[in-house]
């Protein structure tokens, strides 16, 4: 009887996880690798006007991958004429117990201010040919336009979409898109990141990702330490700029601006981790040439919810925002949209700008800190750099102009 009840205890107990497994995986969409590329992403490396990286995924068919790339010349023969590169190749398992490859290239030597087409595969499955722009030289004030979207999260193949897609259609010639943090819901989750990857389509292939980690990026592993998700640092090939063990913390210079990415969950829920980037951001912000200094984190120095406060931000970080003259902070996190300089804003200190680019939203009940607020609305934003001048574009996914202002140097 004994084991009779023993064996019944641990088929309920399987039967519950099952359930469990069933009701977390239920309604999603799985989107499994095959021998063609797919997960084409761009990301800027340290050096974006003589090089550029690339991200693919395939099934663990594909054992070693390779790129083409030749310079736009608008001719249909496409296979004459081109460089090939052989692909680093990451054997990767996310939660789900599927292994995938995932596969980057760099692309050394460019031209500065050229158009490439390139195609990456194994030889016999390859993907379409895709273009991207290098930037100008470091220090080019050359004009240029680039896209900062808030948390997409929720509802990423249904409604994210809407976005990143009226973003791409309002700004086609954009240089890069500045993704500020919870990318998606669950960290971990693969269908998750398929929805995200499928949401954007085409244009990450086309366009580059300035990625920065949100708190649903992280997870606490086994032994409850602070992790972030493994998809982060092997689908974008960010440069290895920052404090050591912090891919995510980096910084780059295109052309007159020098943006950088904070990890804020670990500012603040790691001490340790909150010193480490802030010794680090004030070496980037002391020695920087550039003529514009742009923050990308995702938790708000000043929030738009009463229920929500930062001070590790507030007290530490703004500081070096205010002493090194950073012009803007884009966040996320609060779900809602606000722009504006602060309570106890210094005279050279940033504009501090929250987006979400999702369907969640929250209420904006907090101080009146900010200039323009605006609740229950998925947004995009543009920022167009010519020079000394600053133009920054906030608008609906209706594509219905609702902010705007400019900035001089």
């Amino acid at each position: 009887m004994k084991r009779f009840k023993k064996i019944r205890f641990i088929w309920a107990l399987v039967v519950l996880l099952i359930s469990l497994w069933q009701s977390k995986t239920a309604g999603a969409q799985v989107f499994a690798p095959t021998g063609y590329p797919d997960r084409l992403v761009l990301t800027l490396t340290a050096e974006p006007a003589t090089s550029q990286v690339v991200t693919w995924r395939t099934d663990t068919a594909v054992p070693t991958a390779k790129a083409q790339l030749k310079q736009e010349d608008a001719s249909p023969a496409m296979e004459e004429g081109f460089l090939e590169f052989a692909a680093e190749t990451l054997p990767f398992m996310g939660e789900e117990g599927r292994k995938d490859h995932y596969h980057r290239v760099t692309f050394t030597e460019l031209k500065p201010a050229t158009v490439y087409a390139y195609r990456v595969g194994d030889g016999t499955h390859w993907s379409e040919w895709c273009q991207f722009r290098t930037a100008d030289t470091n220090g080019s004030t050359s004009p240029f336009t680039f896209i900062y979207l808030g948390d997409g999260q929720n509802d990423l193949k249904s409604r994210w979409s809407r976005a990143i897609r009226q973003a791409f259609r309002q700004q086609p010639d954009a240089r890069f898109i500045v993704h500020a943090g919870d990318l998606i819901n669950r960290a971990n989750s693969d269908s998750e990141w398929g929805e995200w990857h499928y949401g954007a389509g085409f244009i990450h292939s086309m366009i580059p990702a300035v990625p920065t980690p949100g708190n649903h990026e992280h997870f606490r592993d086994e032994q409850e330490r602070l992790t972030l998700d493994p998809h982060w640092n092997t689908q974008f090939a960010l440069p290895a700029n920052g404090p050591q063990g912090f891919n995510e913390v980096y910084y780059v210079d295109y052309q007159n601006v020098r943006i950088i990415s904070l990890n804020s969950q670990f500012i603040m829920l790691d001490e340790a981790a909150q010193e480490l980037q802030l010794r680090w951001l004030e070496d980037v912000l002391k020695d920087n040439p550039q003529q514009w200094t742009f923050v990308a984190m995702h938790h708000p120095v000043y929030s738009t919810s009463k229920k929500r406060d930062n001070p590790p931000l507030r007290e530490r970080f703004k500081p070096l925002f205010d002493r090194y003259g950073v012009d803007l902070v884009m966040q996320g996190h609060d779900h809602t949209y606000a722009r504006g300089k602060g309570p106890d804003a210094a005279a050279n200190g940033p504009v501090y700008l929250l987006s979400v680019a999702g369907p969640k939203m929250y209420d904006s009940d907090s101080d009146r800190w900010m200039d323009v607020s605006l609740v229950d609305t998925q947004l995009y934003q543009t920022i167009h750099i010519t020079g000394n001048k600053l133009v920054f574009k906030a608008y609906k996914v209706s594509g219905e102009l609702f902010d705007t202002f400019e900035l001089s140097k």
